[in-house]
């Protein structure tokens, strides 16, 4: 598990100090969205371009800790290209891997894989709150984002690693209220 640490680590500082896509988009047609940390001071400016129903492009800009920087730039990875519904799918399994209480990280799940979590009822930061049997996220279909399930062991941290993606979230609310 030591050596499993030790490559999450390498991945949250290599991309913040080599983020991806930072930058600017032009606005219009490019949608600009601020996301604030009021406890900490982290700011994120998502720049997100929706075209026949895709993240077309998206840059980030802003500044903060390495976790709230690295989880924007593995966020900005993770989501360019890809349809907004998969992208809706990817900031809730996100944001539930977020609210995974520390000790089912040590799980060992039912077909004896390790990294499988539970998303239980209570949810964080707008997480979809799932009632009754929890719904399990799989750590090793999120690939280079599992790195940040360590967050959960330092709750203050969780807003730092969610920042990006609740901006995110509400940039494709504020594209599609408008596209109504």
């Amino acid at each position: 598990m030591a050596d499993l640490e030790e490559l999450y680590r390498e991945i949250i500082l290599d991309h913040y100090r080599s983020p991806r896509n930072r930058g600017e988009l032009d606005t219009p047609p490019a949608h600009r969205i601020e996301g604030f940390n009021p406890l900490c001071g982290d700011e994120i400016v998502v720049f997100l371009l929706v075209e026949d129903g895709k993240v077309a492009d998206l840059k980030i800009g802003g500044s903060g800790c390495s976790i709230s920087q690295s989880s924007a730039s593995l966020m900005s990875a993770a989501v360019k290209g890809k349809p907004v519904g998969e992208v809706r799918r990817l900031i809730s399994t996100f944001k539930g891997m977020m609210s995974i209480h520390e000790a089912s990280l040590e799980h060992e799940g039912h077909d004896g894989h390790q990294g499988l979590g539970t998303l239980g009822a209570a949810g964080v930061d707008g997480a979809e709150v799932v009632e009754g049997e929890p719904e399990e996220v799989d750590l090793a279909k999120l690939g280079e984002l599992a790195a940040l399930q360590g967050v959960v062991k330092f709750p203050v941290r969780i807003k730092c690693a969610t920042l990006s993606w609740n901006t995110l979230a509400q940039g494709l609310d504020e594209v599609e209220a408008e596209a109504s």
